[in-house]
């Protein structure tokens, strides 16, 4: 180890850092002290090595996702479903009625292009309301716990949502010229 002369803030900062870490590490503090009161004794034991930290977890790598097949997904919505047309018509002026015969084509123009171009299972196959243990190792990516949540697996618990599940996509192939960011083009009656 070398001899440095650390700088007036650069002692301010050691002796910060000390200060607080002698307020929290007994063992810490009493190095210090032996330390001040002219090093280690021949009968001081030397302090044990402090156990290495754990090592940190590397950061997750993002992948950038296409906007290409959320535009695609939208296109086919609006084509089968006028979904877009649906959900940016102010609707305060209607009656419930009319709204609620409008959300029926809506519902189905949109049940049927998901079932054309998807495949969707729900996440757990018991019915809701069951009663199931969630061993350790759960698939947290495939089961969100909800209430109060203390402690560690194996979780009891009702299922409240089954969740969905993608199994297969089969959205139509695009051209390289095809713009995906017109969703549907403007139509001009002649």
């Amino acid at each position: 180890m070398t001899d440095s002369n650390p700088s007036f803030l650069g002692r301010i900062s050691l002796a910060v850092g000390t200060f607080f870490r002698i307020l929290g590490d007994g063992e810490f503090a009493a190095g210090v002290l032996r330390l001040r009161d002219g090093g280690v004794t021949a009968s001081a034991a030397p302090a044990p090595a402090p156990a290495p930290a754990p090592a940190p977890q590397p950061a997750p790598v993002l992948k950038e996702a296409s906007p290409d097949a959320a535009l695609q997904l939208l296109g086919l919505l609006q084509r089968d479903a006028r979904f877009i047309d649906f959900v940016e018509e102010d609707i305060k002026s209607y009656s419930d009625a009319d709204i609620g015969a409008a959300a029926r084509l809506v519902h189905d123009g949109c049940r049927a292009t998901l079932r054309e171009h998807f495949t969707i299972r729900p996440v757990r196959d018991e019915a809701e309301g069951s009663r199931v243990t969630l061993a350790e190792g759960f698939d947290a990516a495939s089961i969100r716990l909800t209430g109060n949540v203390v402690g560690k697996a194996p979780f009891n618990g009702s299922i409240s949502h089954r969740g969905w599940r993608v199994e297969e996509v089969r959205l139509p192939k695009l051209a390289d010229s095809h713009n995906a960011k017109v969703i549907a083009p403007a139509e001009v009656e002649l």
